[in-house]
């Protein structure tokens, strides 16, 4: 029997809705960003470069039924069983008029063994009339919208291009949290100019917010980015941690971070190709257990210094 984790896994919030086996398929639905396309500014967040990120079957030349299909097969082999959520991953997915909207997400809620939506989308980018329909699509099924936050620092925000505050982040989240609407946040860990104690002391800023999930993962240098190239004119710039340190800052993090809130990953892995730095040689799950060692040998746990 495996141990009981020294966190809150994303699986414990998943069984608060599902008796079983459910698995995100990344869906590409041919989004923009308001950040690439002039509406807030132009080139995108400085360290993006969203083919860093996606599957084989996640084609926006596809439908997204055919994308979920193609999902499906690729997962069914091992866990016929299985029950999926449709995951808009890519770019800003609730950047559009909202009838086109709801005809992909409907979509992808009529395919076979689909059980429930996650859409990854930006704070600026959630307009009450879509608040409204998703609150009540989450009264008949699964809906988490995850937010890309990032930091919350504003000086951090301005110098990678991502074109919205901290406030308007925690606002998004509140007004989502709101409706009865499950939510969840991404952070880097390790943004440029971002010190060490200033990234841990953000764990009781982000427990303040109602948010059911976290992910986490360590800024990556990705081939084809701005950030990439002002790694390459200025490398002093940038604290790129090796695998044992990002495991320690992740710990003090998670001491910090309140434990009602279920934390995803701590982790991402760009393809070795466009993968400049840090290349630590790790899968993900062996860093999941780097993390919960180092838990275990300071006998410490989620939320054990939180104030909340």
């Amino acid at each position: 029997m495996q141990k009981r984790r020294p966190y809150t896994e994303f699986s414990a919030f998943l069984s608060k809705y599902f008796i079983g086996k459910v698995q995100k398929i990344s869906v590409n639905g041919g989004f923009t960003c308001p950040n690439r396309d002039g509406t807030v500014g132009r080139g995108g967040c400085s360290y993006c470069n969203n083919r860093s990120f996606h599957p084989d079957y996640c084609r926006e030349d596809r439908s997204v039924r055919q994308q979920l299909e193609d999902g499906k097969d690729f997962f069914s082999r091992k866990y016929p069983e299985m029950r999926y959520l449709a995951y808009f991953q890519s770019y800003t997915n609730t950047y559009g008029k909202l009838e086109h909207l709801r005809s992909l997400y409907e979509e992808a809620l009529a395919t076979d063994k689909v059980v429930g939506l996650v859409v990854g989308t930006r704070p600026d980018c959630m307009p009450e009339e879509l608040l409204d329909y998703f609150s009540e699509l989450s009264r008949r099924t699964f809906v988490l919208i995850e937010y890309g936050v990032e930091t919350t620092d504003d000086e951090t925000l301005r110098r990678i291009n991502r074109g919205h505050t901290y406030a308007c982040a925690a606002e998004a989240v509140r007004r989502t949290a709101e409706r009865g609407i499950a939510v969840g946040a991404h952070l880097i860990l390790g943004l440029p100019g971002e010190r060490r104690e200033d990234i841990v002391a953000r764990a009781a800023e982000i427990s303040e917010l109602p948010l059911d999930t976290l992910k986490l993962h360590q800024l990556q240098l990705v081939r084809g980015t701005r950030m990439a190239r002002e790694y390459e004119v200025c490398p002093d710039d940038f604290r790129l941690y090796e695998a044992g340190e990002y495991a320690a800052l992740v710990v003090d993090f998670l001491e910090r971070l309140r434990p009602g809130i279920a934390v995803e990953r701590f982790t991402s892995q760009s393809p070795r190709g466009m993968l400049i730095a840090p290349d630590w040689g790790m899968k993900n799950f062996e860093f999941v257990e780097l993390v919960c060692r180092l838990m275990r040998e300071r006998k410490t746990f989620q939320g054990r210094l939180s104030v909340l």
